[in-house]
């Protein structure tokens, strides 16, 4: 009906994003590289399991093949799903790392006409957190999360986020995908 909002470019049907769907993506996504907006949270939503709340980054400023960079205020939401005692603490930029590398999956498989895999993360590895928390940071953060290595079963990435130009949490972390 008039007013209501078109469906996110990443709807599925049967499960399934269409090659049609991530190609004018992709041309968006040229178009429009490094003029804001690329793929907003409601696709980011649409391609990884976590919703609401529990979607803690708002867009997919960048990405190829090997590397995704992400943009997000979600720290500074009140009803965070991981705030506790009113507080949002820095070891939670862990999730925030691991949402990355899920959407980084899910935009490679839809690249490749494939359902994204279903990762569990199995192990975090040389982390550091430069701050105790993160609801009290004033700015946007932005994370830079890499592809190190993959197999069929198993992949393992680095992240680094980033808040006023200063890294807040950087470290590794692997995923075990579901078969």
């Amino acid at each position: 009906s008039r007013g209501t909002p078109s469906p996110p470019m990443w709807e599925r049907r049967k499960s399934r994003w269409t090659t049609n769907d991530i190609a004018a993506a992709d041309r968006g996504f040229r178009r429009s590289h490094g003029s804001g907006l690329v793929i907003a949270r409601r696709d980011i939503e649409a391609m990884i399991p976590h919703k609401g709340g529990m979607c803690l980054w708002d867009e997919v400023a960048d990405w190829d093949a090997q590397r995704i960079r992400l943009r997000t205020r979600s720290h500074h939401d009140a009803q965070n799903p991981l705030r506790h005692d009113d507080c949002l603490r820095a070891v939670h930029l862990c999730e925030y790392g691991a949402q990355a590398m899920a959407v980084h999956g899910g935009l490679r498989g839809a690249a490749a006409g494939e359902e994204p895999k279903i990762g569990f993360l199995v192990a975090l590895r040389n982390i550091e957190l430069r701050v105790g928390r993160i609801d009290d940071l004033a700015d946007g953060l932005e994370c830079e999360a890499e592809l190190l290595a993959e197999s069929a079963a198993s992949q393992q990435y680095a992240f680094r986020i980033v808040h006023a130009g200063q890294v807040v949490a950087e470290g590794r972390a692997a995923v075990m995908l579901q078969a």
